[in-house]
């Protein structure tokens, strides 16, 4: 059985203005069907991640799966303010439990769209998708240039791979894979809470070389030293892959996820770290991860996550 449902266009509808012609267009209006013969114009290509298999063996409350289709839902009836095209070409879906099956699918398709030129933007489900978002850029550069991963999370994700992998393991992961085929490992995590990571877990950072900032150190004063240890992290690499776990915002802000943060960091920080990365010209590819709509208030999680996106693709 195929896992990778192409997708219903019909998600993409909202509010028409035609009084204000082409001034007044969302992204309902603008986003195609991404083409499976390629041909398609370089632009922006959503992918959903639709699985939270690693959340669930990672003891998380699972939700996370219906994340890529609501946060279409909200991105919908957002306005337009791209000079470029985007694409939907679907999810990856893990309704068996294979999760190393998925994570070979999203793989598949996200160097299928980096072959074509695209910027991938995949839409998660749980953190695990950073597995398979990373694995699809490396399948794509084949040994081309050093990646640097940037990872705003509240957690490193370095728990070891015992028998199976889970939201809690694809930097471990990705670090194993990296030593497997003699390439550097070269991770950021921005935004660790001190107290959801264990000392067995500050230490295996340490081991990997792994920058990190606690969210404590987070905060709109300490901008201009943020910035300038991500010019310095930047420089030494080659390509960027950002990922985003949506919990490391404060829980007020990001109710829905699996983990709420008991501090966070705001997004008058995170949004101007995005747009500096993206500045950068090495940002490859991008992933959203942990929003689980089924614990949201009000659809406040989805704006947010929905916001975010358009920070990315602007």
């Amino acid at each position: 059985m195929d896992k990778f449902h192409p997708v219903d266009m019909s998600v993409w509808q909202g509010r028409q203005d035609p009084e204000d012609g082409e001034l007044a267009l969302r992204w309902h209006d603008k986003v195609q069907p991404w083409p499976q013969a390629g041909h398609a114009a370089p632009g922006v290509a959503l992918v959903g991640f639709a699985c939270d298999e690693g959340v669930r063996r990672n003891k998380g409350r699972v939700g996370a799966a219906g994340a890529p289709l609501a946060v279409r839902k909200l991105l919908a009836n957002s306005a337009w303010h791209l000079g470029r095209p985007v694409y939907d070409s679907g999810d990856v879906n893990c309704e068996d439990g294979d999760l190393d099956a998925a994570h070979g699918r999203l793989a598949e398709r996200v160097a299928s769209l980096l072959d074509e030129g695209h910027f991938p933007l995949v839409l998660g489900g749980g953190h695990e998708v950073a597995f398979g978002s990373w694995s699809g850029l490396n399948r794509h550069l084949a040994g081309r240039g050093r990646v640097g991963i940037i990872n705003f999370d509240a957690h490193f994700d370095l728990r070891m791979k015992l028998e199976q992998a889970s939201s809690g393991t694809p930097f471990f992961q990705i670090a194993e894979q990296c030593a497997a085929q003699v390439s550097p490992f070269t991770y950021a995590c921005l935004g660790v809470a001190e107290t959801a990571n264990t000392r067995a877990l500050f230490a295996r950072a340490e081991a990997l070389g792994v920058w990190h900032v606690l969210d404590e150190a987070m905060t709109p004063a300490e901008l201009p030293a943020l910035l300038s240890g991500l010019d310095a992290f930047i420089a030494r690499c080659d390509h960027l892959y950002l990922t985003i776990d949506l919990d490391v915002l404060p829980a007020a802000v990001m109710p829905g996820v699996s983990a709420p943060a008991a501090r966070g960091v705001e997004l008058a920080v995170i949004e101007p770290l995005i747009a500096h990365i993206r500045a950068s010209g090495k940002l490859r590819l991008a992933d959203l991860a942990e929003y689980n709509p089924s614990l949201d208030q009000d659809n406040r999680s989805a704006r947010v996550a929905a916001r975010l996106v358009h920070q990315l693709t602007k």
